[in-house]
């Protein structure tokens, strides 16, 4: 009993390999769950992706043929692109333009004629000054006296010309007498050498007689002398007034440079303009004549000059419009006209001009110096002198047609006109 209850007890023993295999499965069981649950997820992932990207697959699919269509309408728009950039290049080039433009205005260092010491000075750095307005003063009584003292003069020269009017007047007087003096004795000396031939006057009678003739003959020749002399000193016209004579003349001139002077002593403003570098000028300070105390620069009176080069200037000519913009102002634009452009190039005034003669000489390409006349209203921003600033001339001539297709234009035509004319001879013939 004991064995066959042991025997009972056992279950038949598994093969080794079917063991083998649920052991392989059991371990390959959870490698199988993340699979499957990989795979899930990138299944979702690409859902996603597809809707996100709209179906980038099937653009993909559609990308040739959108290229297609794209590179046909670039093809068509060729043509067109080509025909609208020729237009715009023969019409176009009607325009000279130039960055290399400055402007300028009339400049001018104040000075005065006369020297003397600095009494005041009126004006400040940079101060805004209208024609007339006192700029600085010279110590006015060195002046001041020079004047009294030419009035003086003036009053002499008058008084003594007046006196030289009186003697000339007392000469003639004389003069006169002097003629009736001369006839008496001519008479009385005829008469006398009549009676001494006759013997009814002695000799020494007929002597006196002739004496006095020629007595009086000599005063009438001294007093002719005095009166020339009279005369000559009243610029040879005794009859003038005393102000038309050349002495008094003289004295009002001395007195009209001394007022002159006077005048000078105070400096005034030429024209409107902006006074700069005044602290050079100094109260005490000695100023001679001719120096300059400072500067004035116009605010009015301005224009623009360019320097185009000389390629640039072949269709330009004065008159023609010009817009100018100044680089301190963007957006602001001046009109004006060309003035005048310069009949020589910038280096044909340098001290040492180009030597276009020697072995190593290099051609560059000249500038010509062109000046417009600006157009300055009060709206626009003040212009100064020295700013940068580009032009724009109208000249009106577009730029045409390139040469070679003018030339060969020109050539065929040129050729179909000799046909004709040489088939119509024919026929004529």
């Amino acid at each position: 009993m004991s064995k066959i209850d042991k025997q009972d007890s056992f279950t038949e023993a598994e093969p080794i390999s079917a063991q083998k295999t649920e052991r392989e499965t059991a371990a390959e069981a959870p490698e199988a769950k993340v699979a499957e649950k990989t795979a899930d997820v990138s299944v979702e992932d690409e859902a996603e992706r597809d809707a996100e990207t709209g179906g980038e697959g099937a653009g993909q699919t559609e990308s040739p043929s959108r290229r297609r269509r794209m590179r046909h309408l670039l093809f068509a728009l060729l043509p067109l692109a080509l025909v609208v950039g020729g237009y715009f290049y023969v019409t176009g080039g009607a325009v000279m333009d130039s960055d290399n433009a400055y402007v300028r205005a009339d400049t001018v260092s104040v000075s005065t004629d006369v020297s003397g010491i600095v009494e005041s000075v009126a004006v400040h750095d940079n101060e805004q000054v209208k024609k007339g307005q006192v700029l600085f003063r010279l110590d006015p009584l060195p002046f001041q006296l020079a004047l009294e003292k030419a009035n003086g003069q003036l009053g002499i020269a008058k008084a003594q010309l007046a006196a030289q009017k009186g003697a000339y007047a007392q000469i003639q007087t004389e003069l006169k007498q002097a003629e009736l003096d001369v006839a008496f004795y001519e008479r009385d000396f005829e008469r006398k050498k009549t009676l001494q031939a006759q013997d009814f006057a002695s000799r020494a009678q007929f002597d006196e007689s002739q004496h006095n003739l020629q007595d009086a003959e000599q005063n009438l020749a001294s007093l002719k002398t005095q009166l020339a002399q009279a005369a000559a000193k009243l610029d040879g016209h005794p009859d003038y007034p005393v102000e038309k004579l050349s002495g008094y003349k003289y004295a009002l001139a001395e007195r009209d440079e001394a007022a002159r002077q006077l005048r000078h002593a105070t400096v005034r403003a030429p024209f409107d303009g902006v006074v700069t570098n005044v602290p050079k000028l100094q109260v005490g300070q000695s100023l001679g004549a001719g120096a300059a105390a400072f500067s004035l620069v116009a605010t009015h009176h301005v224009w623009v000059e360019s320097n185009p080069k000389e390629t640039q200037l072949t269709w330009v000519k004065p008159g023609q419009p010009v817009s100018v913009t100044v680089d301190t102002y963007p957006g602001v634009t001046w009109h004006g006209t060309v003035d005048s452009i310069s009949p020589a190039s910038a280096s044909s005034f340098s001290i040492l001009p180009a030597q276009n003669t020697s072995g190593n000489w290099v051609k560059v390409v000249q500038r010509i110096p062109l000046r417009v006349k600006i157009e300055t209203p009060d709206d626009l921003p003040t212009l100064r002198a020295g700013m940068s600033a580009e032009i724009a001339v109208d000249t009106g001539h577009v730029r045409g047609l390139p040469t070679f297709l003018t030339d060969w234009f020109g050539g065929a035509t040129a050729h179909a006109k000799s046909g004709k004319a040489s088939s119509g001879k024919a026929s004529h013939g």
